[in-house]
């Protein structure tokens, strides 16, 4: 067996999420959320195949030149895999996420009917945030799959790289595109995009200013725009995009996001009291009122939007842990340390 698939499958049977590998140095997995160090060390000659076995020459050469490398690769009969290649300590070093082969359906994951609603619509922007590893590419790919299910579109995505693959299906068909490989960015993808007849866009991560300018400019033209960033709640959400924008054009951007923004869903996942994870999330659907109150610079007041807001499917993020705990799914101690707001948990 190689030294990939041999690694992957010990990962797989002990329920890791991620692997992370250093030459001479310890394996270590993580497993709902914990790091667990394993006594075998990966020795600096097994670095030298498992690199050649999951990157290939041309890709190993682009690491050896760079000291980073981005990919993902499919072992059959085990898992995909997310890879990132890099140099640390003038050592080798490999972080793999583990991604199953089968495509995540949203029934499974617990996500909220009023989230999965928003597939439904034909224009704006609905974004997935949260920090690495809480799941939203995850989110997203169960979003996709539904709508390849239930309805009849041409999807297209822009990642860096490819996680998860999906295929056409009866009713609609979807066009995968890598950063790197099929295209040299997401802003020339984007431009792109928008002469490919898409009814969806799904946007790997939004980065920089041209790439949320373009993101916006789809949703604002007939396209519904999924995408993801790296935020922790819709009023941190909201004020990034805006802040990304130079000072002189950010009172227009604010007007284009209150009107292209249809929600956000913040996403966390916690350990729970059955040794796996429950998700945790802030649900922001864009209403009158909430538009009103980016308009008008009121991002801060857009939480209390939230708490009122169940008729909408809307919800905050302490409601939401509130709910787990109260179900015996997670500890006390666990909702106060995911908080944003610990002092709005009622125990």
């Amino acid at each position: 067996m190689s030294i990939a698939r041999e690694i992957v499958q010990f990962a797989m049977e002990a329920g890791s999420s991620d692997i992370h590998l250093e030459e001479d140095s310890p394996i270590a997995v993580r497993v709902n959320s914990d790091i667990k160090v394993s006594p075998q060390n990966l020795e600096s000659e097994d670095m030298d195949q498992l690199l050649l076995e999951l990157l290939g020459e041309e890709k190993l050469n682009e690491f050896n030149q760079t000291g980073d490398l981005d990919s993902s690769i499919g072992l059959e009969g085990l898992s995909r895999l997310r890879i990132n290649a890099y140099i640390a300590n003038e050592k080798r070093c490999l972080t793999l996420r583990l991604l199953p082969d089968q495509l995540p359906k949203w029934q499974d994951l617990g996500l909220p009917n009023a989230f999965i609603e928003l597939s439904k619509l034909h224009r704006g922007l609905v974004l997935c945030t949260g920090p690495t590893g809480s799941g939203k590419s995850t989110t997203l790919a169960a979003l996709i799959n539904c709508m390849l299910d239930t309805q009849q579109r041409h999807i297209l995505t822009i990642e860096d790289p490819i996680e998860f693959i999906f295929k056409h299906s009866k009713n609609s068909i979807i066009h995968q595109r890598e950063v790197k490989r099929d295209t040299n960015s997401f802003s020339i993808a984007l431009r792109a995009a928008l002469r490919e007849d898409p009814d969806v866009i799904y946007i790997g991560e939004m980065r920089d200013l041209e790439t949320i300018q373009l993101a916006i400019t789809a949703a604002e033209t007939g396209h519904l725009v999924l995408g993801t960033l790296h935020t922790s709640s819709a009023a941190k959400t909201v004020e990034r995009i805006v802040d990304v924008f130079p000072a002189d054009q950010q009172e227009q951007a604010r007007l284009q996001v209150s009107t292209s923004l249809a929600g956000i869903m913040s996403q966390t996942l916690c350990k729970n009291t059955k040794g796996k994870r429950s998700l945790a999330y802030e649900l922001m659907v864009n209403t009158p009122a909430i538009g009103n109150l980016i308009r008008e610079k009121k991002v801060s007041e857009i939480y209390s939007q939230l708490q009122m807001g169940s008729q909408y499917g809307m919800s905050t993020l302490e409601q939401c842990l509130n709910n787990l705990y109260n179900q015996n799914l997670i500890t006390k101690e666990e909702a106060l340390g995911k908080a944003s707001n610990p002092k709005a948990l009622i125990f």
